[in-house]
């Protein structure tokens, strides 16, 4: 086995030893002029590194004996068997994200040659995006056994440090909408606007959606398979009335990708100078207005579709709620009982008063 590392002076006289790392090429001086004490430091240097490389031999052998093909994968045929996984969407994700630059430095390495630190310098060269990636195909190696132990300690991965996402307000929305003079892409914002679904769902909408019987709107999320369902209130029931009777809803933008629909939505906003909103906006701002309007969360999670990030974020901490005086919660309270039962209204308040009263005390 060649030894990594070697011995050299610089200067004739007096000069002192460097180590050399014929892995790197970095020297580094060992800061004495004694021959034999530099060779004992090269020597203990060399023994240090070839105990974990003759550990490695040995492992390697036992997994090849297992596997054949182990000792040839590289991360390479990671990410092109992770590429085949999941649902289309998912895997154009990935086809997408893994052509990105910083990921070619893995792509050649063999699984049992890669270090923790090939990981930290694709990690420390990219972006978010390329930590969420990276960690997906090394846990996607480890789950089909092609990695027989981590490579990066779940401690030394970096936290995500994603943008801050916000709704639209509906100041901006309206701006959109008296600006947008295309008659499918207004009615588009608008139905985004009343029902809070992914462009892609809002874009994927026929007729068959709609029960016109039942005055509900029911679809399944392409992202999760998640049922949404709402009832069609008058104002959405009017923007529907102005789709297509049969087929899909918005038939053009349905032709288009989600990157030209967000394309043509950042033109616009830009166009009209409002900064820092997407089509998931409207996803946000239907979940932060419910939560404003004390719509209960059961509620919003079967409108939005139960696995929904943006409840969830909404319902946690940013929706801004403005709470209401006690006394003045009591009145309405009491005013709505005695329209439901205007006879008894003065011994249901006298009851609910008295509610109010065990609960104070």
């Amino acid at each position: 086995m060649k030894t990594r590392y070697r011995l050299i002076r610089r200067g004739i006289r007096g000069g002192l030893y460097y180590c050399v790392d014929t892995k790197t090429g970095k020297r580094t001086s060992l800061g004495i002029g004694d021959e034999d004490e530099a060779r004992q430091i090269i020597e203990a240097r060399n023994i240090s590194e070839r105990q974990p490389a003759l550990n490695l031999q040995i492992a390697r052998s036992y997994l090849v004996a297992s596997d054949p093909a182990w000792m040839q994968r590289s991360w390479q045929d990671v990410m092109e068997q992770i590429q085949v996984q999941g649902k289309d969407s998912t895997k154009t994700r990935y086809r997408r994200a893994l052509k990105c630059r910083a990921f070619d430095r893995l792509r050649s390495k063999k699984l049992l040659e890669t270090t923790a630190e090939d990981f930290l310098t694709v990690l420390n060269g990219g972006k978010v995006s390329v930590a969420h990636f990276l960690r997906r195909i090394h846990n996607f190696a480890l789950g089909i056994g092609w990695l027989a132990m981590p490579v990066l300690a779940p401690r030394l991965w970096p936290k995500p440090q994603t943008k801050s996402k916000r709704a639209i307000t509906q100041a901006e929305h309206e701006r959109i909408l008296e600006a947008e003079k295309n008659p499918e892409r207004n009615l588009y914002y608008q139905l985004l606007w009343e029902i809070g679904a992914s462009q892609s769902d809002a874009a994927a909408l026929n007729h068959d959606n709609i029960d016109w019987p039942s005055q509900t709107l029911t679809y399944f999320r392409m992202k999760t398979g998640e049922q949404a369902q709402l009832v069609v209130s008058k104002r959405l029931a009017a923007i529907l009335k102005q789709l297509p009777a049969g087929g899909l809803l918005f038939p053009a933008i349905a032709a288009t990708n989600a990157n030209a629909r967000a394309a043509e939505f950042c033109r616009r906003c830009g166009l009209l100078n409002i900064k820092g909103v997407s089509l998931h906006s409207y996803r946000y701002a239907w979940a932060e207005r419910a939560k404003c309007a004390g719509y209960p969360e059961r509620f919003a999670q079967a409108a939005l579709g139960h696995n929904s990030k943006a409840v969830h974020r909404a319902y946690a901490k940013r929706a801004l709620v403005k709470i209401p005086s006690l006394d003045d919660y009591e009145k309405q309270q009491k005013a709505i009982v005695g329209n439901r039962n205007p006879e008894p209204a003065a011994q249901n308040t006298a009851t609910q008063g008295g509610h109010h009263a065990t609960l104070a005390n």
